[in-house]
């Protein structure tokens, strides 16, 4: 179960998403991009190594 303070901001993002209609979604698209972008930074360097690369093809072979 998560805690009171997880509810907390669930209840701030809606109330922002409620006050600010055309505000929100360029902040939640700056958000997801940069998740994004952290995450092929990720996969770039773990390529770099042998045992990286079969991290990375048992990860894909898990999606499938």
């Amino acid at each position: 179960m998560r805690d009171k303070t997880h509810s907390e901001q669930i209840e701030r993002w809606a109330k922002y998403v409620k006050e600010n209609p055309e505000n929100w979604k360029s902040k939640f698209n700056e958000f997801i991009n940069s998740q994004i972008e952290i995450s092929r930074r990720f996969y770039k360097e773990l390529a770099k190594t042998d045992e990286g690369k079969e991290k990375i093809k048992k990860i894909k072979s898990l999606k499938n």
